[in-house]
């Protein structure tokens, strides 16, 4: 069988590569550059598309409204050109506009004023000017859009005049006591009959979070609202009382940060709205325009925003898409015309799966997985040298790699372990780099950690106590002594430890050479140094037990002869750790969690490791509140705001970030120094204050740091390498300047 599944794959590859070849027309006559991706999903929509294939497709075609150097940060003046040393070398980046920042100290204001050069051109060779922007701005802007863009978020003056509030969502934010006399906006009667409709939704909510449960044995509400993490109900507690505990929790935030994160099947705000009439989704009389997108001229635009926002900038770079193509109307900004309907997205949903704009290349078609595209003419930075280019489904990453090996692909991210890495120095002879393959290595845009629920594993139901820290504090020690065995066998220099919760590619990542510094989870009970520099390999393991003794002990729980004996009352009666490992331990943090879980056992603590070869299954858990501990990695961003991973809303009372259900951490400090870092421009205040926030996480003891990855390009031999983009970085690829990449 073994054999056969080796042969069968094989068979797949020379498939694989007859179609690329075809694709191709005869590659060495038309010098065609085939790259290998993932399966698309189709939606090659500057707007719409979802993942990082389909995306790529889309960048292919268009033009961003500001560009980035190779450390991520904004080039402020594309227009004219900007001159940036990276590596000690002096690279002169160019965009479509120059860009200028003014903050009102007065009014708190904020002024971008952008100025558009005037020779850009779509690949059908129409114009690009500021009614383009403002088209792009305002579909990102309409009360339909839902696309992953939050650029409708922003503060931006008169963003929320111009999408109003529907009836039903000014009695949600007024509250159940607030409007039950009515306003100028409904009436006492509406309030009434909408807040019958809130709770009779919720009992339907938490009936399905019952049904879900039952599954897992729950027999009764309380039995299901335990196993969801809001225990404490009465044994004969209904859903209706279910429902007042999850919003007793969430108040009457409603969204995927609020209510909805408990959600077993249907989204709250569906059932919500299946129950109230048309009266309550209309939002009244809005604004006919937002007053802060103000059109200059045709090349100079203004955007003001109420107030400073860190983040914004990466936003306001929108992705400038041709009004004449995506809309339906013309462009009127003085008429309040913006090149569609407002409400009506149907001309820009049209065109999702056929892009266009002014990137370097055209979009031609999408057929039997390979994505054709041809040289644009109208590139503002020159046509593209290699003049037609193919992006090509390949079934897996082996083939992405085979591919290459065979000549039939010539740039592709197969995945970077040993494995993969002993195949590329075979072919070259020894080397990462030869006649075969050429390999550029960078950071990944992400990081590998070991997380733990503040909910599911503290000490009598008290996440924020002492003793629940010290328990997890015994745990994060014990796993953090194993990280670089596991890394290092797993990934080799592919890969490194590091030391803090957040990416090694952030400008705000904590460096060894920073005051402060420490290694995770190195200090005992007592905030001693559990290590010293001429400890051995094994003297470190046995300090890490012993101190971890010392916090279970901190914790609550008896000590003797070095094991626990008895656990402290309210103490969680067993331990889990679930990974995703494909259910054989493929994972770089398995063997950590495998010895972490030995050395535990050693002292008296069990804990069951379960290897999930189905990974949603684990996510499952994680949404149910259920899970204590698992082992994941963090996508990130070019800016490293902390809002969506590690906000409570204790302290501002805004809804939590995206992602804090997972860690249930609820600081009141964190969430001041994290709204603090939003409403500063100062990039050194910023990184202060973002220390100070990994600290007070590394200080809740829930999330381990592990391993900061490599991810590789490969290119082939057909690839002229010195013509590829120099000194790629996480933050500008390959395809920054593919404009120029030429074929042998």
């Amino acid at each position: 069988m073994k054999n056969f599944k080796k042969i069968t794959a094989l068979m797949l590859l020379l498939v694989m590569c007859v179609a690329m070849f075809a694709a191709c027309g005869g590659k060495d006559k038309d010098k065609t550059l085939v790259v290998g991706y993932a399966p698309f999903n189709s939606k090659f929509s500057p707007f719409f598309s979802e993942t990082a294939y389909d995306q790529d497709v889309a960048a292919m075609t268009s033009l961003g409204l500001l560009t980035s150097d190779r450390t991520g940060a904004i080039v402020y003046k594309g227009k004219t050109g900007e001159t940036i040393k990276y590596n000690g070398t002096d690279y002169k980046y160019y965009g479509p506009a120059d860009l200028t920042v003014t903050v009102d100290d007065v009014t708190g204001k904020v002024y971008y004023d952008f100025e558009l050069r005037e020779d850009l051109k779509f690949s059908d060779g129409v114009a690009l000017t500021v009614d383009d922007v403002i088209f792009s701005m305002y579909v990102l802007s309409d009360p339909t859009y839902d696309g992953s863009s939050t650029f409708f978020a922003l503060p931006i003056e008169g963003m929320a005049e111009y999408r109003g509030t529907p009836i039903w969502q000014r009695i949600l934010n007024d509250g159940e006591e607030d409007s039950a006399e009515g306003t100028e906006y409904y009436t006492a009667i509406m309030a009434e009959t909408f807040w019958n409709a809130f709770y009779a939704a919720g009992a339907e909510f938490t009936q399905e979070i019952f049904d879900y449960c039952k599954d897992y044995g729950a027999t009764t509400v309380a039995e299901a609202a335990a196993l969801w993490g809001f225990g404490g109900l009465a044994a004969d507690a209904t859903t209706a009382d279910f429902f007042a505990a999850i919003v007793a929790k969430y108040g009457y935030d409603i969204s995927d940060n609020g209510i909805n994160y408990e959600s077993a099947g249907s989204a709250f705000k569906t059932l919500l709205l299946g129950k109230l009439d048309a009266s309550y989704l209309d939002a009244g009389v809005t604004a006919p325009n937002i007053s802060g997108i103000q059109k200059i001229n045709d090349y100079k635009l203004r955007v003001v925003l109420t107030e400073v926002d860190a983040t914004a900038i990466y936003q306001l770079g929108i992705t400038i898409a041709p009004a004449h193509y995506y809309g339906n109307s013309e462009v009127d900004v003085e008429n309040n015309k913006f090149g569609f309907t407002k409400g009506d997205l149907s001309s820009v949903r049209a065109k999702t799966t056929v892009p266009m704009g002014a990137g370097p290349y055209k979009f031609v078609k999408f057929e039997n997985g390979v994505v054709y595209f041809e040289a644009n003419n109208n590139y503002f930075l020159g046509a593209p040298k290699t003049k037609y280019v193919n992006f090509v489904e390949c079934l897996s990453d082996d083939d992405k790699l085979n591919g290459i090996l065979a000549g039939n692909i010539d740039i592709s991210d197969p995945s970077f372990d040993k494995e993969t890495v002993a195949q590329i120095k075979e072919a070259n002879g020894g080397s990462l780099n030869g006649s075969k393959v050429n390999i550029n290595t960078v950071n990944n845009l992400g990081y590998g950690y070991l997380g733990m629920s503040a909910n599911a594993l503290n000490i009598a139901g008290d996440p924020d106590s002492d003793a629940s820290k010290n328990l997890r504090r015994a745990f994060a020690t014990i796993f953090s002594v194993y990280r670089d065995v596991s890394v290092d066998t797993y990934y080799g220099e592919q890969a490194s430890v590091i030391n803090y919760p957040i990416s090694d590619t952030s400008w705000a990542a904590p460096r060894p050479t920073d005051a402060g510094y420490e290694i995770a989870f190195s200090k005992d009970v007592n905030g001693n140094p559990i290590y010293t520099s001429t400890m051995t390999t094994a003297e470190k393991y046995a300090a890490a037990k012993t101190a971890a003794l010392g916090f279970l002990e901190a914790a609550g729980y008896t000590v003797s002869n070095g094991k626990i004996t008895a656990a402290p009352a309210g103490a969680p009666a067993s331990f889990e750790l679930w990974i995703p490992a494909d259910g054989k331990g493929d994972h770089p943090s398995f063997m950590m969690a495998s010895m972490g879980v030995t050395a535990l056992k050693e002292l008296g603590v069990d804990i069951e490791v379960k290897d999930l070869s189905d990974s949603s299954l684990l996510w499952d858990a994680i949404d149910a509140g259920t899970c204590q501990m698992w082992t994941a990695a963090w996508g990130a961003t070019v800016d490293p705001d902390m809002y969506q991973i590690y906000y409570s809303g204790v302290a501002g009372g805004l809804e939590a970030g995206g992602s804090n259900y997972m860690y249930d951490i609820a600081d009141a400090e964190l969430d001041e120094l994290i709204l603090a870092a939003r409403k500063t421009l100062d990039q050194s205040a910023r990184k202060i204050m973002y220390k100070e926030c990994l600290d007070i996480v590394i200080d809740w003891a829930v999330e381990v740091p592990v391993y900061q990855r490599q991810n590789a390009i490969a290119f082939g031999s057909n690839v002229d390498m010195s013509t590829v983009t120099p000194d790629i970085t996480t933050f500008y690829g390959w395809m920054a300047e593919i404009q120029n990449l030429e074929m042998k």
